[in-house]
């Protein structure tokens, strides 16, 4: 009795604290039958689909690992169906028991003892031993009663692995999951300036998401842009999302025409495509100089337009989705449409927007209208947050995801009527709205003295003049002096030292335009740089010659904060109006 609870208490120990079930189960089973002095034994646990019972475990002349009998199969079925343990003293008189077992192994069963695998209702399998050794070979109540506590042991022990293998397995799922969330995040892009004229954001309603956005800018100052919804949930949806936004950013700098890029994507998607998983997809190209969308719409939401008059338009697909048909023009060329924004704004979104509830209520096309009305006034970025933000703030879980994309054209617009471009930046929000009457201060930008920084200073001089109303001939002539002037001190002033600033104020001064270059240099000879006779024939000079050809006065002078070679040079250039 004592070796019985030694027994009883050391495989309990195993049991609690084993990481390998099949292998301490097998161990077991031979300590077992050796405690018991039977000649054999085997432990069958019931499949996944629990009509069958697998052999786990065998010990004995002959190895039935892997054998399968069906669920109600044999004495061991019976024990498991009925979760009452077996005692036959003599198989050949129970009609349960299955010969064929015998007759494929060549072994010879005269009694068994079965006890089931189960915790309260839930059924595990069975394990039983085969002929007694010695004597009468007849197991005895006792053999039962131990073998009935063994049992109950073994059978908390595999429920409770099985139960950690689940928790290891969700836990490994979850951190799968949060990787593939994160990668997700990183294929959306970077939210650009708060006065960027394109911005998004998406709000997954689980780890990870089916929708996504994208901008990049092209070559030729566009900026390229997408919203997309792939079918279903899940981790399919994932990874058709993660394969649709690298076709999109890989693609779409080759091919610069909405609708046939979106064509290019479906032929890649229907090569590899599960069957019916699809995704709605916008493809466009906005354009900040001219204010234009161009756009292809294959099967996604109505995208929704909000003029700079506060009127809201919308535009249904003219294409199925992506990754349904083989072609996605049907034989003809994709269908684009093309919409001058005017200042105002281009949304484009997914049904998690206005299927979302905000105040229990759903937000709906009008809801969502009201709120981009009431955002007007904020950065685009702003805008967009703040709506997806009202859909999360209503419970503790998104009931889809939330995808919207912006084209705001309001700041491009204002630069375009002051005489800008999509590049024109550092120093053109300076520029007034009334720039043609008056004295303004149109821009101050402050920059290294290098070669590199000319550009920026050109494009502000260029801005300017033409806000002031100089025809393209005249603007050029003065943005070719200044750039000369500035490359002047870049060379000269400060040749002998490790380079400086710049200052460029560029004024309006009643009847002149006028701009101040200011270096920090040492204070130069304004003799020797004079523009000589354009008969002398030698090197240089001829730069200086051309600045005083095209302005009206050119006047070097002392900074405002007095005289002395620490305080710098400062030119002054003025051409009338």
């Amino acid at each position: 009795m004592t070796d019985q609870l030694d027994l009883l208490a050391e495989m309990g120990r195993d049991f609690a604290a084993s990481g390998d079930i099949e292998a301490l189960l097998k161990t077991g089973l031979e300590r077992i039958a050796a405690t018991l002095d039977a000649e054999g034994g085997a432990l069958f646990m019931l499949n996944a689909e629990g009509d069958a019972l697998v052999c786990h475990a065998s010990h004995g002349p002959v190895d039935i690992s892997g054998l399968e009998v069906g669920a109600g199969e044999g004495i061991v079925g019976r024990a498991v169906e009925n979760n009452r343990s077996e005692m036959v003293r003599d198989v050949s008189k129970d009609p349960s028991f299955k010969q064929s077992i015998d007759d494929g192994s060549g072994f010879t069963t005269r009694s068994i003892l079965c006890a089931p695998l189960s915790v309260k209702e839930q059924r595990i399998g069975a394990i039983e031993v085969v002929n007694k050794k010695g004597g009468d070979s007849l197991f005895t109540d006792s053999d039962l009663q131990l073998l009935e506590t063994l049992a109950a042991s073994a059978g908390l022990a595999i429920l409770n692995a099985r139960m950690a293998e689940e928790l290891i397995e969700k836990e490994k799922m979850r951190r799968e999951l949060e990787l593939a969330g994160e990668i997700q995040k990183s294929l959306l892009p970077v939210d650009g300036p708060p006065d960027h004229p394109v911005a998004g954001v998406n709000l997954p309603a689980r780890v990870v998401s089916g929708d996504f956005y994208d901008f990049f800018d092209l070559e030729d100052g566009r900026i390229c842009f997408t919203l997309a919804d792939v079918s279903g949930k899940g981790m399919n949806a994932a990874l058709l999302m993660a394969k649709t936004a690298s076709l999109f950013r890989c693609l779409g700098k080759e091919t610069p025409h909405p609708g046939r890029l979106l064509s290019r994507i479906n032929a890649e998607i229907n090569e590899t495509a599960a069957r019916g998983m699809f995704v709605t997809m916008l493809a466009g190209i906005y354009d900040p100089e001219t204010g234009r969308v161009r756009f292809a719409n294959a099967g996604h939401e109505p995208p929704l337009f909000h003029t700079a008059q506060g009127k809201f338009e919308d535009f249904e697909a003219t294409m199925p989705p992506v990754g349904i048909l083989p072609d996605l023009g049907m034989g003809k060329i994709p269908e684009e449409q093309e919409l001058q924004l005017n200042g105002g704004a281009f949304y484009v979104f997914t049904d998690g927007v206005t299927e979302g509830y905000v105040n229990g209520e759903e937000l709906g096309s009008v809801g969502f209208r009201e709120k981009i009305v009431e955002g007007k006034d904020s950065t685009p970025l702003d805008r967009v947050k703040s709506v997806a933000q009202c859909l999360k703030d209503e419970g503790p879980t998104l009931r889809d995801d939330v995808t919207i994309l912006v084209v705001d054209d309001g700041r491009a617009a204002r630069i375009r009527a002051a005489g800008g471009g999509d590049n024109a930046r550092n120093g053109e929000d300076a520029l007034a709205d009334d720039l043609h009457t008056g004295s303004h201060e149109l821009a101050t930008i402050s920059v290294a003295a290098v070669a590199e920084s000319l550009k920026m200073v050109r494009r502000v001089v260029e801005v300017a003049a033409t806000s002031c109303g100089y025809g393209k001939e005249t603007t050029q002539d003065i943005v070719l002096a200044v750039d000369e002037a500035c490359q002047n001190v870049v060379r000269h002033a400060y040749r002998d030292t490790n380079g400086g600033e710049m200052v460029i104020a560029i004024v309006r001064d009643k009847g002149d335009f006028v701009i101040n270059i200011r270096d920090f240099a040492p204070k130069v000879d304004p003799s020797v740089i004079n523009p000589r006779a354009l008969d002398d024939i030698r090197p240089g000079g001829l730069g200086t010659h051309f600045i005083a050809q095209v302005m009206d006065s050119v006047e070097f002078t002392d900074p405002p904060d007095g005289p002395g070679e620490t305080k710098g040079n400062l030119l002054v250039l003025k051409k009338a109006l």
